[in-house]
């Protein structure tokens, strides 16, 4: 999950943001403002590149990054509950885990598994 924040899709961002939350109408032409038309630059050395436009990402140092971000995942845990595991997140870290006895260690690694196969397929 490094760099996460700029992984998100815008696309996929706003879908999820009208069918999980329930966004509709002005706020989420809002939203969809909010992430369009996004630029980039970098600047090195006094040099500076031309910009680029941004498809993915969520406005990192803003109020609503992290926010976004947490919904962008909100699915997540439904995903990682059905196979028994526990997710932990703050920001845009993520860690799954589950405890077992020592002599459950092949199933708990196959569980993981198929999880962050789901996780990867969704």
């Amino acid at each position: 999950m490094s760099v996460a924040f700029d992984c998100v899709d815008h696309q996929l961002l706003l879908q999820r943001l009208e069918k999980h939350c329930s966004l509709h109408g002005s706020v989420l032409l809002w939203m969809t403002s909010y992430l369009a038309g996004r630029t980039q630059k970098v600047l090195y050395s006094g040099l500076s590149s031309d910009a680029q436009r941004v498809s993915y990402g969520v406005p990192q140092g803003s109020v609503l990054g992290p926010l976004l971000f947490n919904l962008y995942l909100a699915s997540l845990s439904s995903v990682v509950s059905v196979h028994g595991l526990n997710l932990h997140q703050y920001a845009d870290d993520c860690q799954l885990y589950l405890s077992v006895p020592v002599d459950d260690a092949p199933s708990a690694v196959t569980r993981l598994s198929q999880c962050i196969a789901d996780v990867a397929s969704g």
